[in-house]
């Protein structure tokens, strides 16, 4: 995919929320006048913001992240450093978060800063090149603020999901069918609207992961490739973690899932389609595998691009790089 082609889905899906947004909003305030709506609307914005504002906290104390030492990892530290020059960007805090699963998200906030954390499990998993195209990644969502435009994104579907919940919460106990009625049917619409406008949000936070992956490719020798095999490695990883801790729920980590460099909700699809495929011989192999309808709908409900797809872009990247 085009960096041209990147900024067209992103600036199109962005004006297509936000349109949608503001026509919804006209028409609900003007059958149901501004005051309870807007009374949501501002608890709504005010919520997300100190939602964001303390997350990274939030991230740290329930994850178990810590800050990683210079002297424990210094070629980490060495990598992000060199990377985030690379970037044009300030160099984030370096956190290391003990999941028992190979992944990497960037996040933060303007009182907590810029961070960037791997897992344990991904230090053990990947090698040091594979490492650092996963940071370059990550450190392109900080360069393209993707932290913030994602936070902006989903108060959208938030507002629409508590005023659909409101109205049909408030229709149950009117007196008058007449209005219960017409109340009803207006938060039907609003979750609705609620649904949609989180298909858009899920596929701004698709396009945002190329972008990302192409920023890696950017600042980091042969970093197509490395990312290729890197993400491999996670998906494959993750599955087998997934099958050998079968007794144990780790469903809890998967809110952070839009966060992470790969899904892991989708790691046991990804992994079927990359069965039997090596390192070396994965990107050419890969590029001959079919997507299927499933595979479409999956995506298409899912924060991160299907992974044959993604591996293709890398795979076209590649060749750009090397042209």
């Amino acid at each position: 995919m085009s960096i041209w082609k990147l900024r067209a889905s992103v600036i199109g899906t962005l004006a297509i929320i936000i349109g949608l947004s503001t026509l919804f909003f006209t028409v609900i305030l003007t059958l149901l006048g501004t005051f309870n709506i807007t009374t949501i609307i501002i608890f709504v914005v005010i919520f997300n913001i100190a939602q964001w504002l303390i997350a990274p906290y939030l991230i740290d104390a329930i994850y178990r992240v810590k800050e990683a030492k210079t002297n424990e990892n210094p070629k980490l530290y060495s990598m992000v450093e060199s990377l985030s020059r690379k970037s044009g960007i300030k160099t984030p805090r370096v956190m290391i978060a003990n999941m028992p699963m190979p992944n990497a998200f960037a996040y933060g906030s303007p009182i907590a800063g810029k961070r960037i954390a791997v897992t344990s499990e991904l230090l053990t998993t990947l090698n040091d090149e594979e490492v650092e195209a996963v940071i370059g990644h990550e450190l392109g969502h900080l360069k393209h603020l993707d932290v913030q435009v994602m936070m902006f994104v989903s108060i959208l579907p938030a507002i629409f999901y508590y005023i659909g919940y409101s109205m049909l919460l408030s229709s149950m106990y009117r007196r008058s069918d007449r209005d219960s009625g017409g109340g009803a049917a207006i938060g039907i619409a609003a979750i609705a609207i609620y649904w949609i406008l989180t298909l858009f949000t899920l596929q701004l936070s698709r396009t945002r992961e190329y972008y990302a992956d192409r920023h890696s490719a950017s600042i980091v020798e042969n970093g197509p490739h490395k990312l290729s095999v890197g993400l491999v490695k996670i998906v494959n990883s993750t599955e087998r973690m997934r099958r050998t801790r079968r007794g144990t729920s780790i469903s809890h980590l998967n809110s952070l899932k839009a966060l992470f460099i790969s899904d892991p909700d989708t790691s046991s699809a990804d992994a079927r389609q990359l069965a039997h495929l090596q390192d070396s011989e994965l990107v050419e192999k890969v590029m001959q595998k079919q997507i299927t309808t499933f595979d479409r709908i999956q995506e298409a409900l899912s924060t991160h691009p299907n992974i044959v797809k993604r591996l293709r872009a890398l795979k076209e990247l590649e060749k750009e790089t090397t042209a």
